[in-house]
């Protein structure tokens, strides 16, 4: 590492880092957060949730089993930097493609190494998410407080319009799937969607067309879907406008399901407010209590906005709960027959105690086709 070129992440209220330039030479600007997975790391990076943010990885050492084609959650690396202690060189895994580093540079995607990100994640913790830009080209802070200073907050920011397919698509045809029994037809809205919530629906016997977010309830009735389902995605759910006027128009007329920013438009949609949270959850080992069963599940989470419990309306109730801060993890509006959850139960990574969520979903289309 010695032998690299330097540099710096300078943070919004001015603390900064010296480090080693990882992956590609340049500069970048986002919200600095941080993820403590201890694996995972490609379907972080790729996570269009994590659309013009700085991600900390909490784990000393990335990039142990390389990258590969398959574990990807969009067709592209989505964050707007990475920030790491150090960097695996070479992987050892018999399914690695090539070095994190290497997809790095590939996608001209601009990190920071050799830094104290334990340093980095206590400074977020204590004084919140914030801006903050790496650069490998220009080590004056001032100049670099100047850029910095121009860069917008994520309050107000609406993301999801950036991150959203441009044209709607059948995922089986995408996929190319063959072996899976149909059952239900899904219309899903594209605020940031993942693969893996795409390959879990399909698995579970549904068909699904993706719509761009900003598709109108019309047209999502006109298409008759025995479902619809609300993605996750980046950004301020209150920014995201034209996708709570459609799930309001939606509502009641057929079943739907959330999952992070789904889940705070759809709470917004119920008519409930949504905050942002001092630093965001995210990561792989996140407790949420199932506050129907009693149980606890261990979760994957990615989200910087949480809906105020506080402000749900009489005929919407919580369903989950984080341990780790007592914020909304789950809501449900049986009259409307709508649900949806602060966390992933696609979890990729993570576990996968809250897969139960999708069969959920299926019993509601299944209700629903019957009645």
């Amino acid at each position: 590492m010695d032998n690299l070129k330097t540099a710096v992440l300078l943070l919004q209220d001015g603390r900064f880092f010296n480090g080693k330039i990882f992956g590609s030479e340049g500069e970048t600007i986002g919200e600095v957060c941080f993820n403590t997975g201890m694996s995972g790391y490609q379907e972080i990076l790729t996570d269009p949730s994590y659309c013009r943010q700085i991600v900390t990885m909490t784990s000393p050492h990335i990039g142990n089993t390389g990258v590969n084609p398959d574990d990807i959650e969009s067709n592209r690396i989505q964050v707007a930097g990475f920030v790491i202690k150090e960097e695996t060189i070479i992987p050892s895994n018999w399914r690695s493609t090539q070095s994190i580093g290497d997809y790095l540079k590939e996608q001209k995607i601009v990190g920071i190494q050799g830094v104290d990100t334990r340093a980095i994640t206590r400074h977020i913790r204590n004084h919140g998410a914030m801006n903050g830009i790496i650069s490998t080209i220009d080590s004056d802070l001032e100049s670099l407080k100047k850029k910095l200073s121009q860069a917008p907050n994520m309050t107000g920011f609406d993301l999801a319009k950036e991150v959203t397919c441009q044209n709607q698509y059948s995922w089986s045809s995408i996929n190319q799937s063959t072996n899976q029994s149909i059952n239900f037809k899904v219309a899903a809205l594209d605020y940031g969607i993942k693969y893996n919530i795409l390959r879990l629906l399909e698995r579970n016997g549904c068909e699904v067309t993706v719509f761009p977010a900003q598709t109108s309830a019309r047209k999502i009735l006109d298409f008759n879907p025995d479902g619809v389902f609300l993605s996750n995605g980046p950004g301020d759910p209150a920014a995201v406008s034209y996708g709570i006027k459609t799930v309001k128009e939606i509502l009641g007329k057929k079943p739907i399901f959330g999952i992070c920013l789904g889940h705070q438009i759809l709470a917004l949609a119920l008519g409930a407010k949504t905050f942002k949270l001092k630093f965001g959850h995210r990561g792989i080992n996140h407790p949420v209590k199932n506050l129907e069963t009693g149980q606890v599940e261990i979760t994957s989470q990615n989200h910087g906005f949480a809906v105020d419990l506080d402000s749900l309306p009489a005929n919407v109730e919580p369903t989950h709960m984080n341990l780790n801060d007592n914020t909304s993890a789950g809501i449900r509006c049986d009259e409307l027959k709508a649900f949806s959850v602060q966390y992933h139960p696609e979890s990729s990574p993570g576990p996968h105690d809250s897969r139960y969520l999708f069969q959920q979903f299926i019993n509601m289309m299944e209700y629903a086709q019957k009645n």
